[in-house]
């Protein structure tokens, strides 16, 4: 019970640390429970942080934006959703954790792991063998499954589907894992190399939980069986979904609410407000049609407002060895939603395109 207690507690005080809203420091969370559970502590934050970081790049010009209460909302007892959304929030946010402690495990940084040689001396294909430090994933699993798979303490549908979804981004650090090589010979014939596995960018992992997100399958449930609560009849039904569901796939309950509009309650803002993109350098299609997306579809209209900036400019290189540069103020365009002029609003006139799932 004891260690029980400590990873709840553990985890809720890393993520509330992660989005300000505990009332208490991480520390004060873990001061109790096995110390070999303190070692890992920071970098379950860190990671949880570089989760929702990227889940903020991922969805930065989307009508849903990844807002601070997401991981929050999508554990609290009594707002648990399970939407397309949290069902992302779920996998990057255990990537996130599995990920760091795999890197500072490969770093030296705990002294209880090290790198991955359990292949070191094998055939590994034709004219290499495996060698070198592998990032340890088994143990970055491992940990991660205690802090991220302890705030699922019930055993009902959604609980399963959290759970599904975390083991998701933890099998995406996997998958995108790269293999790197050494070569050895005479004179740089490379006759044979050395290779080991090592963790791809974070960005790529954001990536590729992104179009599993795109691709995310949504259960039909059998809502006569699933009130039946925690009883055999409602497991049954839990268990013939998920036999048809792959371990790779990303999967939710309930369909996405109108993020056009503000709902306080679900912690979504609104589209009001936001930025959007119309001009710039190598902008995507995605975020060329961020106006129209955010504003425009949700009955909202462009506005553009002039701000003035300082950045450096002329910089000019000093022997030795300084950077000088001077300061210059520019006025830049920006592009935000705002609300219609009531006397030139034409209500019957917008409508919100609905293809495939709201973001």
């Amino acid at each position: 019970m004891k260690r029980s207690t400590f990873l709840i507690l553990s985890i809720t005080g890393v993520y509330g640390a992660v989005l300000h809203a505990a009332a208490w420091s991480v520390n004060n969370f873990l001061m109790t429970g096995p110390k070999a559970y303190l070692t890992y502590s920071s970098s379950v934050a860190a990671g949880a942080h570089s989760g929702m970081e990227e889940c903020k790049f991922q969805f930065g010009w989307e009508r849903w934006n990844c807002p601070e209460s997401a991981l929050q909302l999508s554990t609290h007892n009594r707002l648990r959703s399970a939407t397309r959304e949290t069902s992302f929030v779920h996998a990057i946010s255990s990537a996130g954790v599995m990920y760091t402690l795999t890197r500072n495990c490969s770093m030296g940084d705990f002294e209880s792991c090290g790198c991955d040689d359990s292949r070191n001396g094998r055939v590994g294909g034709r004219g290499w063998v495996w060698g070198g430090c592998s990032d340890n994933v088994d143990f970055g699993e491992r940990i991660s499954k205690l802090f991220v798979d302890a705030l699922e303490t019930g055993h009902d549908t959604r609980a399963l589907i959290n759970l599904h979804n975390n083991e998701v981004g933890r099998l995406a650090v996997k998958t995108t894992m790269k293999r790197a090589c050494k070569c050895h010979g005479v004179s740089g014939s490379c006759s044979i190399q050395t290779c080991w596995l090592q963790l791809a960018e974070f960005r790529e992992i954001g990536n590729y939980l992104k179009i599993k997100y795109d691709q995310a399958h949504k259960l039909e449930m059998d809502k006569r069986r699933m009130r039946a609560g925690n009883s055999a009849d409602s497991r049954g039904a839990t268990a013939e979904t998920f036999h048809h569901v792959h371990a790779t796939e990303l999967v939710f309950l309930e369909d996405s609410p109108d993020y056009c509009t503000r709902n306080a309650s679900l912690g979504h803002h609104g589209t009001e407000g936001r930025e959007c993109l119309q001009t710039g350098k190598n902008l995507s299609q995605w975020e060329k049609r961020s106006c129209r997306r955010l504003c425009t579809e949700c009955g909202l209209r462009v506005e553009e407002r002039r701000t003035e900036v300082v950045a450096s400019c002329n910089c000019k290189f000093h022997w030795c060895c300084t950077v000088r540069c001077e300061q210059c103020r520019q006025l830049v365009a920006k592009h935000f939603c705002a609300r219609r002029d009531t006397a030139a609003a034409a209500p019957n006139h917008i409508k919100r395109r609905n293809k495939g799932h709201k973001r």
